[in-house]
Parts: structure tokens; sequence; C-alpha cells
């Protein structure tokens, strides 16, 4: 209760005297003191989106919101919202525009994966089908499927006969990932796949993925993932960031779960649930992203 309290004292009231006494003193607003003084990447673009999403003003709120072609003018408004001098103030400017072109292409992003997660696999769709054909190739190029509706998808770890079925989670957004890691990092999918087929220690190697990809796409809603994409990528964050998370938590979590030996099977979800933890934790470094390990290591058995 008494955090509460103090928590609404210091938003309402304390916080708005502190950013006045604080303009005062060095004749810069808040937006400035951050983009001037702060090294660039997420910790910067993180401050930048904290402190235009507390302002009162309306165009803060709205300059968060364009398309990614608007926000050098969205700037311009914000500037001159704020009365600061378009002219003597180019540092400043250029710097919120790299912030907002980041902020606005993450909630661009997040809206892009979600349509790709909303999107059905439809094996009536040639596009569909030649993505999931691509996949079995790159990752079995020596054996030929013989079927569309084959007992062989369990070989790349599908649970039935038809892989269609194993996508109404994640929908076309849980294949992509799948076709991207093999195709972008091929000898490291390559080299998990031969890990989940371990007699003891196995896993269905499509099934995780899928299941990892609902892992990133939490991420992504939550925010978790939000410095991360700042911290690589130099403006908006595209569709290939959020494939290229997917793959390095597979990486990532094929070593964990090998370290980890579990009994069986059934201790995936107390596995996942570690890994979870250990990922959130890695992802609150505020100055460095994930980072792709292209390694291959053998199973210790």
């Amino acid at each position: 209760m008494l955090y509460q309290l103090w928590f609404i004292l210091y938003t309402h009231l304390l916080r708005g005297c502190y950013k006045w006494l604080l303009n005062q003193f060095t004749g810069q607003c808040e937006l400035q003191r951050i983009c001037l003084s702060s090294l660039p990447g997420g910790q910067r673009t993180i401050k930048v989106e904290k402190s235009m999403e507390s302002s009162k003003s309306q165009i803060l709120h709205s300059a968060m919101e364009v398309g990614q072609t608007s926000v050098e003018k969205a700037v311009e408004h914000v500037m001159e919202c704020k009365k600061i001098d378009l002219c003597t103030n180019t540092k400043f400017r250029e710097v919120l525009v790299t912030c907002l072109l980041q902020i606005t292409g993450y909630r661009q992003l997040l809206k892009g994966v979600e349509a790709k997660r909303k999107q059905a696999y439809d094996s009536h769709n040639l596009a569909n089908e030649e993505i999931l054909f691509q996949l079995w190739s790159l990752l079995m190029p020596t054996v030929p499927l013989s079927a569309r509706i084959s007992k062989q998808w369990g070989d790349i770890g599908f649970q039935g006969n038809d892989p269609q079925t194993d996508f109404r989670g994640m929908g076309m957004l849980g294949l992509l990932n799948l076709q991207y890691f093999a195709s972008q990092h091929q000898n490291v999918a390559r080299s998990v796949l031969s890990h989940s087929l371990h007699p003891q220690y196995g896993f269905s190697f499509a099934i995780v993925g899928i299941d990892l990809t609902e892992m990133v796409y939490t991420f992504l809603r939550k925010g978790t993932l939000k410095c991360h994409m700042y911290n690589v990528a130099p403006a908006a964050p595209s569709l290939r960031d959020v494939n290229e998370v997917f793959c390095i938590l597979f990486s990532d979590f094929d070593k964990f779960w090998r370290e980890a030996k579990p009994r069986d099977i059934m201790e995936f979800a107390a596995v996942r649930e570690n890994f979870r933890v250990h990922m959130e934790k890695c992802l609150e470094n505020p100055v460095q992203g994930l980072v792709m390990h292209d390694t291959i290591t053998q199973f210790e058995s």
C-alpha cells in the first residue's frame, strides 16, 4: 500500500517537479538529456520510449505510432512541441530519428509477426507447400520424401504423417522459423536435429521448434525482446531479426537440454521453464544482444 502511494506521488508530482528543475538547470528537456548523454543502443532507445510514453503530450504519443516513412516529420513535430530549434540541434534530431525508427519499427514488427502467427498453414497453397518441402530437403538432403503424407515427417520431429496439423498454434510463423534456421544456419540446424534423435536424450525437433516459436512470440509481445532488438537493429527491426532470435534460442535450448540430461521427454516442461527463465535473464543485459554461435558439438552420452 505504501509503495502504491509512493508510486502515485512520484508519478504525478515529484517526477514532474524533478524534470522541471533539471530543465531549468540544464536548459534541456528530458528527451534532449537522454539523446545527447546516453550511449547508443537499447538502453538509450528504451529511455526515450519511456520518456515519450510518460509524457502528457499527445504529439509525443502520436510520434510513436507513425509509419516508418513519417518518422522524420514526427520528429520535427516533437521538436516544435518541445520548443527545440531545428537548425541548432541537428545531433539531437538525428538521434531521435534513430530511436523513433526502432520504436515504431518494433510496434510494426509486432503486427507483422501476429499476422504470420494467425496465418494458418494451407496444404492447398503451393507457396506453403514449397516452404515445407524446402524444410525437408534442407534437413534431410540425401533422403527423398516418399510422399506428401508420410511417416517420414517423424524423422524431423513432427507428430503425425501430415505436418499441417502441428502448425495450428503458431501458424506460418512456426514453419518460417524452422525453414529459416535450416537454410541460414544449416550446419547448426542439422547438428540440433542429430541431437534430437539421441536414443536417451532425444526430443521432437519440429515440435520443439514450434514451441520455441511460441516463446519468441511471447517475449516479443511482453517487450522482453525490445532491448535486444534495439541493440542489433540500427533502424527498424524486421522479421529476419525475429528469425535470428529463434535460431539462437533453438541452438541454446539444444545445449541446455543436453546439459540437463533429463530422464525422458516427460521432463520437457520443467526444462523448458528453466530455459525460459535463463533466457529472460540473458535478455536483461541492456548493452548486448543475443549472439548466434555457429558451433557444432557432439552429444556426450
